[in-house]
């Protein structure tokens, strides 16, 4: 089991995403654990406060280091293969190959920044990784950290239900091959009378032939 802690002030925006399809599926064959923590329960004070204004002025507001600190440090008790991941537009880029190491987990800890940023000392101090799932910026981390656990659960042994797509995508390079698809109808006709075919090698039953096509059209994807 691969345990997915995430740390925002919007719990609640994971709840639908995680009762849903594989996702949901995973989690009942105790294959995946989610679980996201409202920030503000490791507040000190009366108001859950988790903000402040930045030093040297700003325009918006930034997460305080103290209330972060306290949440790693709770869901960090027991000693396991754990990375604490930070969401920032200054991190690494998400790869294929990332994912593949993150899978090799125990536990990944997700701290989803929101308004004008962190506390850089989170960064630092506190994270072992900053990541960033492309080059832009979002409103925070929440949608981002759903990105990186999907794509990591979907490699975890059993999530998918069928362990032989996995062999079958899977590089040695840990990059994932995608390929073109085809499904019925064989030709597809619009209402202009055009006719859009699927290729007939896919239905030739010439398991060489369809392996060859495969590999002649498929692309290895690894950033």
């Amino acid at each position: 089991m691969i345990k997915f802690d995430i740390v925002t002030i919007f719990p609640k925006i994971f709840s639908s995403w995680a009762s849903e399809s594989l996702i949901a599926r995973g989690q009942k064959k105790k294959l995946l654990r989610i679980k996201a923590h409202n920030l503000r329960r490791w507040s000190n004070d009366a108001h859950k406060t988790v903000d402040d204004r930045p030093f040297g002025g700003g325009l918006g507001m930034v997460l305080k280091i103290e209330p972060i600190y306290r949440a790693v440090a709770a869901l960090s008790k027991v000693k396991t293969k754990r990375k604490v991941i930070l969401f920032t537009p200054r991190g690494k880029q998400f790869t294929q190959q990332m994912a593949h190491k993150l899978s090799q987990l125990e536990q990944i800890v997700f701290i989803c920044g929101r308004y004008e940023g962190v506390d850089e000392r989170v960064a630092s101090r506190i994270a072992d990784i900053e990541l960033s799932i492309g080059p832009y910026d979002l409103m925070g981390g929440e949608l981002a950290a759903m990105v990186v656990m999907e794509t990591v659960a979907r490699l975890v042994p059993g999530v998918l239900g069928k362990p032989q797509l996995l062999k079958e995508r899977i590089t040695k390079a840990k990059g994932f091959i995608e390929y073109p698809q085809y499904t019925r109808p064989e030709i597809f006709k619009t209402k202009e009378g055009k006719k859009w075919p699927a290729p007939k090698v896919l239905m030739s039953g010439d398991h060489k032939k369809i392996e060859k096509w495969k590999k002649e059209h498929g692309k290895e994807i690894l950033a």
